[in-house]
């Protein structure tokens, strides 16, 4: 049976569309300008040129960053630290917030507010790098992944998303001999794909774009640089080039020039290929990223 919409309806939805295509267009534009730029001419770029639409399409500028400096461990860095830890994430905001649903752990409110405690305070970020010093965790790759394998917010996620999955089917499990390690892996584990999908898409954005850590934890191991930390280098680089160019035009080299325009250009491209993959990964789990989140609310 056809619904026959009225004047006001069509309005509604010509505007909604509008706003919504609207919006769609501005979050999407930062990206296409990025791409853009680093397909067209070089100097065009340097001078502003480039706007809309490329001009003189190529792809060398991507062809060239395996000439960049340390750029390829920067990468590696960021791509391994982004997968083990959103696997180690994942495992232990799955298993952490099972066991917070379970009655039987002893002082298990104890723990769980203690847990809930550390959202809300923190020492700060000088105790804070006291505290990795003493741990032994500057100038050291395990910096990256142990500090993040816990993320209370996640737990409290998965905890509550548990306690929507009906009781009975632990109970059956349990009734036939089943010990809770077996339980989690074949009954809770396959249940939360949602919710642990959603940890994971998060966990996998905070890994790729973290930056702090290398830039206060790593200050003498360059080879452990993120590829966010090193776009942060050239944008400096880029920065005090094009200031050293404004005011004293006069004493700047022509190589210097040549060096802020390459500094610019490997800026926007390193700044694309670090977009890339998170680009890429998100339309595949985000069905799964809008079920977890809400299935995950359903109860407080």
């Amino acid at each position: 049976m056809k619904h026959r919409r009225s004047l006001g309806d069509c309005v509604f939805n010509f505007l909604n569309y509008s706003v919504f295509i609207g919006f769609t267009l501005l979050c999407a534009f930062p990206f296409y300008y990025l791409f853009i730029n680093t397909i067209s001419r070089n100097d065009l770029v340097r001078k502003g040129l480039v706007n809309f639409f490329p001009v003189g399409i190529h792809l060398d500028n991507y062809v060239k960053l395996s000439d960049v400096s340390d750029l390829t461990a920067s990468f590696l860095v960021s791509v391994s630290r982004t997968a083990i830890g959103t696997i180690l994430t994942v495992i232990a905001s799955g298993f952490v917030g099972y066991l917070m649903t379970k009655k039987e752990l002893w002082r298990r409110k104890l723990w769980y507010r203690l847990m809930v405690v550390t959202m809300y305070f923190n020492a700060g970020l000088i105790p804070w790098f006291t505290n990795m010093q003493m741990l032994g965790l500057t100038n050291n790759y395990m910096a990256y992944i142990l500090p993040l394998v816990i993320n209370v917010f996640n737990i409290i996620m998965v905890k509550t998303y548990i306690e929507s999955i009906p009781k009975e089917l632990e109970e059956s499990a349990a009734i036939d001999g089943a010990p809770v390690l077996l339980i989690f892996r074949k009954i809770i584990w396959p249940l939360s794909k949602p919710i642990l999908a959603t940890i994971a898409v998060w966990s996998a954005v905070i890994n790729w774009n973290s930056f702090t850590d290398s830039l206060i934890l790593m200050s003498a191991a360059p080879k452990l640089y993120t590829l966010q930390h090193r776009l942060w280098i050239y944008l400096n680089t880029t920065n005090n080039l094009q200031a050293l160019m404004s005011t004293n035009t006069a004493a700047v080299s022509q190589a210097v020039m040549e060096g802020a325009l390459n500094a610019k250009v490997i800026k926007y491209t390193i700044a694309m290929v670090s977009a890339i993959p998170i680009l890429v990964v998100y339309p595949f789990m985000q069905r799964y990223f809008e079920k977890g989140i809400m299935l995950g609310a359903v109860k407080g």
